[in-house]
């Protein structure tokens, strides 16, 4: 029971035409591989090239909607300024209103006659609302 013994035909290891027969099998499982390892090679290449295509394309869009963006915030930035301004205005009209109101309640006390002295509300919108379109060239 101490040693395995390897249990061979006794044909099978002296027999060239055996020998022949594994290498043969040998020499094609040899070829097999080095065509399929070509084949891997040759679809990781592929698949690199598509992934850099891919990548280049991903960058270039990138670019336009980080341009599109920087558009749109300077479009932004100068409707801001331009509300900030018309804020301010519409303060100070609506200041000078009051100034001219005043005015006109002293007149009213002073001559004693009812004048239409219009109320004054920085919110009213006079003239009707419209909707605002957004033109094509703003993105």
């Amino acid at each position: 029971m101490g040693s395995l013994q390897r249990q061979t035909s006794p044909d099978s290891d002296n027999d060239p035409r055996y020998a022949a027969v594994t290498d043969e099998r040998k020499r094609k499982r040899m070829i097999s591989n080095r065509e399929s390892a070509r084949r891997s090679r040759m679809r990781k290449q592929k698949q690199l090239g598509d992934l850099i295509n891919e990548v280049t394309v991903l960058k270039n869009d990138n670019a336009k909607i980080t341009e599109q963006v920087d558009v749109a915030t300077r479009k932004y930035v100068e409707m801001e300024s331009r509300n900030d301004v018309l804020r301010a205005q519409a303060s100070e009209l609506t200041e000078r209103l009051r100034s001219l109101n005043s005015v006109l309640e002293m007149v009213e006390e002073i001559s004693g006659q009812a004048l239409d002295i219009p109320e004054i509300n920085p919110w009213q919108v006079s003239c009707p609302m419209q909707p605002i379109s957004a033109s094509a060239d703003m993105f």
